[in-house]
């Protein structure tokens, strides 16, 4: 493979993350070329794809010479055994979150990915989300002084429980949505010092954690990360507050919703944030609010990202060890739930 051969990608799954997330990405990255897609309804992928080969299952992927990224997009019960496979078979790979089902599992495919000659990546998105991009920034411009308190929410309102698997999976909304919420967490603050975790089925006939309040502890710095979905008014998103200000936003990154009705980026209004946060400060004695100006959602950075990994210009944008702080944390919490108390790291 010379520098600026397309590399050729194989998406195995396409459900809600293959169809909405990894094919419109991948088909907008220059230098990535959207092969195969291994799915078990090819009518869904030849609707959208039209010129892509659908295949049976992963090993079919793997054989092919023309195929040099695996997008692992399928339940959270196989990403371990498929990314491993992948690995073994000497392709990259790019994992959705969580990219294993338990720390252990976790733990194994980052050994072989140590070893392996391809590129592994796992799909954290949402660090290219535009709101995140823009606390990043206030942050690291010392707009908000030192940290305090750093609310994260991720709510919705669904409290009927549907029959799709999201809803019976082991963890539930904190191994669904947690990965998100932690890793913006670390990107910020670093791993922190202990877990403790309230997480709870709350609509009737729930399986699974549809519920989860749960605190990282730093030194002087507090994390709540929250998700569930019995929030009717669900628009909060952060709640920031430091010694210099605080940074209140609601709504969730358009990219997603964007995706599903059908934008495709590299529109102008691609990643464009519909609700900018409100940054105040207190001046004289009064309160002072600001919309600092918001950053772009960039979820094709990501896939830039990979591609000039594998070209061996970059480092990988989420790699191993860093996606294993995630899981560290997550199953830290379903032990802090289990136990009642807090779990150090």
């Amino acid at each position: 493979m010379t520098s600026h051969a397309p590399i050729g990608v194989a998406v195995v799954g396409y459900g809600l993350a293959g169809q909405t997330f990894h094919a419109p990405l991948i088909e907008a990255t220059p230098g990535l070329h959207l092969t195969a897609v291994v799915s078990s309804r090819p009518e869904a992928v030849h609707a959208d794809l039209p010129g892509v080969a659908v295949l049976p299952d992963l090993d079919d992927a793997l054989a092919r010479d023309d195929i040099g990224l695996i997008v692992v997009a399928t339940p959270d019960a196989l990403h371990a055994e498929q990314s491993i496979a992948a690995l073994q078979a000497g392709k990259s790979v790019v994992v959705d979150k969580p990219f294993a089902a338990t720390l252990e599992q976790a733990e194994a495919v980052a050994a072989v990915a140590a070893d392996a000659p391809g590129v592994f990546s796992v799909f954290q998105n949402r660090r290219w989300d535009a709101d995140f991009l823009t606390l990043r920034r206030l942050i690291d411009q010392g707009e908000l002084g030192e940290i305090a308190v750093f609310e994260s929410h991720f709510d919705r309102f669904r409290p009927a429980v549907a029959d799709r698997w999201k809803d019976r999976r082991d963890g539930g909304v904190w191994a669904d949505l947690g990965p998100h919420l932690i890793d913006q967490a670390v990107q910020l603050f670093g791993p922190p010092l202990g877990v403790y975790a309230d997480l709870q089925a709350q609509r009737v006939g729930a399986t699974a954690i549809d519920y989860a309040h749960v605190l990282l502890r730093y030194d002087r710095l507090r994390v709540i990360l929250n998700m569930g979905h019995l929030a009717a008014e669900a628009s909060l998103r952060y709640v920031v507050h430091g010694t210099g200000g605080s940074f209140i936003k609601h709504g969730l990154d358009a990219q997603e919703s964007q995706s599903k009705a059908g934008l495709r980026p590299g529109a102008p209004d691609w990643g464009l944030d519909p609700s900018p946060g409100v940054l105040t400060r207190q001046i004289d004695g009064g309160a002072v609010r600001t919309t600092p100006a918001p950053e772009r959602g960039d979820y094709p950075a990501f896939y830039a990202a990979v591609r000039d990994a594998i070209r061996g210009a970059a480092p990988a944008p989420v790699p191993a060890d860093q996606a294993l702080v995630v899981m560290r944390v997550l199953d830290a919490g379903l032990r802090s739930a289990a136990e009642r108390r807090e779990i150090p790291l």
